[in-house]
């Protein structure tokens, strides 16, 4: 059960970003297993309950180490991140509902990285095929959140000859709906989780229905 991070926590994110090199992070090793790592898997096995008699998404938790193959100058995140997705080739191609908490504090919502333009072709006939279907849908989910979602926009929009989709027709990638918070007293408690929780069950809708098509 997640119990929440700590200042510790925020210490061990700070330290890393200051000091990535690996005499450091063995000195610290124990901090970030008892203070990051280890609240992160419970956060993601509370968050990843509702999703258990659910067919097809499974749960990823990140790890601090970077891959080597990618040859970064340097050997360690200074982030940690929680994914809810389909079992795909590649995360950033899909929607996704994330956590993740860095030096800044943390984020967490809906996003959808970098999908394909032919998926994105689909998502466009899908649309115009049933729009009130979609209209629906995003209504729902930004009032339930109170926010809008956000895009990368095509720098001329695509045609559609129904006014109420056209804003949608310019989407490319980079499609979300995410929360920020600084690091306060709320981030050192259970209640994260809870936000955290209540804010994925409002976006279910937006995230079932971008898993409708192949992205």
């Amino acid at each position: 059960m997640f119990t929440g991070f700590s200042p510790e926590t925020v210490d061990f994110l700070w330290g890393i970003r200051l000091n990535n090199n690996r005499e450091w992070f063995l000195e610290n090793k124990k901090n970030y297993i008892n203070f990051l790592y280890e609240p992160m898997k419970a956060l993601g096995k509370d968050l990843f309950e509702p999703f258990l008699e659910r067919t097809g998404d499974i749960l990823k938790v990140s790890r601090i180490y970077r891959d080597a193959r990618l040859h970064h100058p340097l050997p360690y995140k200074e982030s940690l991140w929680i994914c809810i997705r389909q079992d795909v080739e590649w995360w950033a191609e899909n929607p996704c509902l994330y956590f993740e908490i860095n030096p800044e504090g943390v984020d967490y919502g809906f996003f959808i990285w970098k999908p394909r333009p032919a998926s994105m072709e689909d998502f466009r006939r899908l649309i115009r095929a049933k729009p009130d279907e979609f209209l629906t849908m995003v209504h729902k989910v930004e009032a339930a959140t109170g926010q809008k979602i956000e895009a990368e926009c095509y720098k001329r929009p695509k045609p559609c000859d129904n006014e109420a989709l056209l804003p949608y027709f310019t989407w490319k990638g980079k499609i979300g709906l995410t929360r920020h918070e600084d690091f306060s007293e709320a981030t050192f408690g259970p209640q994260l989780g809870q936000r955290v929780a209540e804010f994925f069950e409002q976006l279910l809708p937006l995230y079932d229905y971008f898993n409708k098509f192949k992205v």
